[in-house]
């Protein structure tokens, strides 16, 4: 699809995101001079003596379409934009028959900017503005409300020159169809293992060493990946042990463990887990459907997670999370319906719902019909009976976020018991304050605590990468002591 902007050239990308809410997986192409031909989307301006008129004409599928409207007076930049992105909106909505739930709104964070806006407006006004204004559907509205105002009461319990800790470790035991993170099966990277756990072990020394030289107070703590769990319990052990021998951690309010798979879960990996420290780990089937589990790669089976939960729990960790997806391939409303019923039995503390995302890496945007999958338009019910469901059984709402590429233009989120918030979901995602990120792939975000402004250090994507040029990269982390010294 070519969408013209004849307006600005600052709106390309707005433009852009617009269009893929309605067409993820076809060109979009943003020109700034006149074009004609089907699938075809012109956004212009023309200026009057007392007013502007804003007009979106297009051609899609033989069919030709035409919104404007007038403005009088001057208008801003960014409202123009908003109701240029409105017009295209519903001149896709007509051309489609898709109302994408969340509107005109393409960004990752709705409840961060529900919350500004509530704050900017009151809590009144910003729902009308979510609906009349951002065309968001009164439901999600509910669920940005319901966020808010648990985000807020965690976003606030960060002060001054705290920060979060991230350690990747980025080795899967096979990698699902779904997955577009940068992660490596033990069968092709297990020889990099060893070598890996010691280049990170001396990171997190010098990363602490940073930290308290720039005076920062550790808040949480998360591993992920990858799947952390698929290191040895020595292997596990030796970087928890690390993080306590160099970081202060008297602070620390959540350490989390991505114990994700559960085909990597021991016994003793566990008793590792909370002997070490640990106060916080997930344990994620996505779904209890095996043949569902088999078309997506998982090498697991649902026996195997009930049994990793039982082990987890005989383990005494007392905050366990469980994920789950809505819109697997293969999957349907009823096996999603007796998954989620399955895990509420467990009582897990917390539950997140992802929305199936898929992104461009992933195995499965590469090899399987996408039509097919957009066809299955059940993952919009599946995520309504999840808000339903989880609502019922004590389960609310703390944090959401979205990702391009989803199906139904849905979103991710998570749910769970009062108390038992996943702090660092919120903080990472609200940008609350600095992470530092130790291991391959892992992204350091520096953040002000005056100005806001934010400063990101990339490690290397991949392990062989992460160690071979592990001495250029901590000279790269020196901007850590520069970032807050200068502040």
């Amino acid at each position: 699809m070519i969408i013209c902007n004849l307006t600005d050239k600052k709106f390309n990308y707005e433009f852009e995101k617009v269009a893929r809410l309605f067409y993820p997986f076809e060109r979009i192409t943003v020109v700034n001079e006149e074009t004609q031909g089907d699938n075809t989307a012109v956004c212009e301006e023309e200026i009057g003596e007392n007013f502007i008129n804003l007009s979106v004409k297009a051609e899609i599928n033989g069919k030709a379409y035409n919104l404007a409207e007038d403005v009088k007076g001057d208008i801003l930049p960014q409202e123009k934009e908003r109701k240029l992105s409105v017009l295209l909106y519903n001149i896709l909505c007509r051309a489609t028959e898709k109302r994408p739930p969340w509107g005109i709104l393409t960004g990752v964070r709705p409840a961060r900017l529900y919350l500004a806006t509530v704050e900017q407006m009151g809590k009144e006004a910003a729902n009308r503005y979510f609906l009349d204004e951002l065309l968001v559907s009164p439901k999600k509205i509910s669920l940005c409300e319901a966020v808010a105002e648990r985000e807020d009461k965690i976003i606030k319990s960060s002060a001054d020159r705290d920060f979060s800790l991230y350690i990747s470790i980025p080795f899967c035991p096979s990698r699902c169809s779904y997955c577009s993170f940068v992660s490596h099966s033990v069968e092709s990277a297990a020889k990099l293992i060893p070598d890996y756990i010691d280049y990170l072990c001396r990171e997190i020394e010098i990363t602490a060493n940073k930290a308290g030289a720039a005076n920062l107070h550790l808040k949480t703590i998360y591993m992920g990946g990858g799947t952390p769990t698929t290191l040895s319990a020595e292997e596990l052990k030796r970087v928890i042990d690390k993080v306590f021998e160099c970081f202060d951690t008297s602070k620390v309010s959540e350490f989390t463990v991505e114990a994700g798979r559960p085909d990597t879960i021991t016994e003793e990996k566990l008793k590792v887990i909370k002997q070490s420290g640990v106060t916080r780990i997930s344990v994620n089937p996505q779904t209890l459907c095996d043949d569902v589990l088999k078309a997506i790669g998982r090498k697991h089976t649902s026996r195997q997670f009930y049994d990793a939960f039982s082990l987890a729990r005989k383990a005494g960790l007392n905050n366990i999370n469980c994920d789950l997806i809505a819109g697997l391939p293969t999957d349907d409303i009823k096996g999603f319906s007796y998954t989620l019923s399955e895990i509420i039995k467990l009582s897990p503390e917390s539950i997140t719902v992802h929305a199936l995302s898929m992104k461009r890496a992933a195995n499965i945007n590469q090899n399987s019909e996408k039509s097919d999958i957009l066809a299955d338009t059940f993952a919009e019910s599946a995520v309504s009976l999840a808000a339903e469901t989880l609502n019922k059984n004590g389960y609310l709402p703390y944090y959401t976020y979205r990702q391009s590429k989803t199906v139904g233009n849905l979103e991710n989120v998570g749910y769970s018991k009062e108390g038992y918030e996943g702090l660092y979901n919120v903080f990472i995602m609200d940008e609350t304050h600095t992470i530092l990120a130790v291991g391959a792939s892992a992204v350091t975000k520096l953040k002000s605590d005056t100005s806001g402004e934010i400063k990101r250090i990339f490690n290397y994507k991949y392990p062989y990468e992460y160690i071979n040029h592990f001495d250029k990269l901590m000279e790269e982390k020196q901007q850590i002591e520069c970032f807050f010294n200068n502040k």
